[in-house]
């Protein structure tokens, strides 16, 4: 393992500029971009800001929740969105015949970096600072951008305090990173818990037939959250799911989520991404009862 003054010397040789970084991007290329609430967001506006230089680069990602620039019209020249997932973002762009989408279930979007039916010249991410080994964290979001920037021929990382040292398949030390770029920013949020009252009544009728010791997948938005909010009763619920939010922390804080019936991962909160709170993202820092993994191809 690598010492200390080593590993420091290893980051300073790979510490650039999102503006240098970025000029690693060639036209006619391929880049991804991490996805969730871990879109590398200074690197994102850097590539935009190189519209006048670039042409036909394709953007791939899932769902991101902040972003988009080179989504704009002014930038079609120069980008064009293959989406695996329609976000608010993107939504638009694709609308109106600028972007494209890839129907696809979420499990198998990783196959088709590893695979290389859908090779990745470049990968832009977010991950946590380096531990003591020279290990960062993908953070919020492994499911899909852990396989993709493992299948891409450069790596460029944004290095911020805010991502979460979450644990789990979810790291990548600092040897495989081509370039870094140093941000402070917090991650985007997800406020928004306002449950209609047919929500609320579709939750209730859900959560009944919850039995004790369940293990439950879930999906994001307030139908999800409606269910969670009438599990208070329940005993030794688990998760083994796509992605889980605030909700989630607060049953096992109420000790309703303990995951202590759980064949696979017994007593671990096993998702792909979550997307919630800043509490939220306290939560899931260095805890070890959360485990983030890309899904199994």
């Amino acid at each position: 393992m690598e010492t200390t003054t080593s590993l420091e010397l290893l980051y300073a040789d790979k510490l650039v500029t999102a503006e240098q970084a970025v000029q690693n991007i060639q036209s006619n290329s391929r880049v991804y971009i991490g996805g969730g609430a871990g879109i590398p967001q200074v690197l994102e506006r850097a590539m935009a800001a190189r519209n006048d230089e670039l042409e036909d680069v394709e953007v791939v990602h899932v769902l991101t929740f902040a972003g988009g620039h080179y989504l704009e019209p002014e930038n079609s020249k120069a980008f064009r969105h293959r989406a695996l997932f329609i976000g608010a973002n993107a939504r638009k762009a694709i609308n109106e015949g600028r972007a494209d989408y890839v129907p696809i279930f979420l499990s198998e979007a990783p196959g088709l970096f590893k695979n290389g039916l859908l090779p990745v010249d470049v990968a832009l991410i977010q991950v946590s600072p380096p531990d003591a080994h020279g290990y960062c964290s993908y953070g919020v979001e492994v499911g899909v951008t852990k396989p993709a920037a493992e299948s891409a021929k450069m790596i460029i990382a944004e290095i911020n305090p805010n991502m979460p040292r979450v644990l789990g398949d979810s790291f990548i030390h600092l040897s495989n990173i081509d370039y870094l770029v140093e941000s402070d920013y917090l991650l985007p949020e997800a406020l928004d818990k306002n449950i209609s009252k047919e929500q609320d009544v579709i939750g209730e009728l859900v959560a009944e037939m919850v039995p004790d010791e369940a293990t439950l997948q879930l999906g994001i938005g307030a139908l999800p959250n409606a269910v969670l909010s009438k599990l208070d009763g329940k005993r030794d619920l688990g998760i083994h799911s796509e992605l889980f939010s605030d909700g989630v922390m607060e049953l096992v804080q109420k000790g309703v989520i303990t995951n202590l019936a759980k064949t696979l991962h017994p007593g671990k909160i096993v998702a792909g991404f979550c997307f919630g709170s800043q509490k939220l993202y306290q939560f899931v820092n260095d805890n070890a009862m959360i485990e983030l993994h890309p899904p199994i191809t």
